[in-house]
């Protein structure tokens, strides 16, 4: 990729070692959150796409990736420890419905995810060492 003249805005048609076919080639330039640089190399089979339309899709695509993402992360749903199928079916959907409330909890509670999923976990903690105590005295 380095040695082809690819500047931002544009689309290069071009072969990639290892593809059979032609493929359109762009590399978008982005500023992230902290002030660096970053680069992205974007490649398509379709020969008639242009930068707009190959960003465009790319940015599509992202947001999906960022919602597998989260789901994965926020609800567990990557470490099920299900075996059957009615098991794995609960799980996914008890992930599917936990990403549902936290979504919906968002914009009341500003905070990271992480955050807000681990405020049941404190709450159920803390009723279960207070029962504890009661239980022993």
């Amino acid at each position: 990729m380095d040695a082809l003249p690819l500047e931002e805005g544009a689309v290069v048609q071009g072969h990639l070692k290892g593809v059979p076919f032609p493929v359109v080639l762009a590399k978008p330039v982005f500023t992230n959150q902290d002030g660096s640089t970053g680069v992205l190399y974007l490649a398509s089979s379709d020969l008639l796409l242009d930068y707009g339309r190959l960003t465009a899709i790319d940015q599509k695509r992202w947001s999906v990736e960022v919602f597998h993402k989260a789901i994965k992360s926020n609800t567990g749903l990557a470490r099920s420890p299900t075996h059957t199928v009615r098991t794995q079916s609960n799980h996914f959907f008890a992930s599917i419905y936990a990403f549902f409330i936290l979504e919906l909890l968002k914009p009341k509670h500003p905070m990271n995810p992480f955050a807000l999923r681990s405020k049941p976990y404190i709450k159920a903690l803390q009723a279960s060492f207070a029962e504890l105590q009661r239980l022993t005295t």
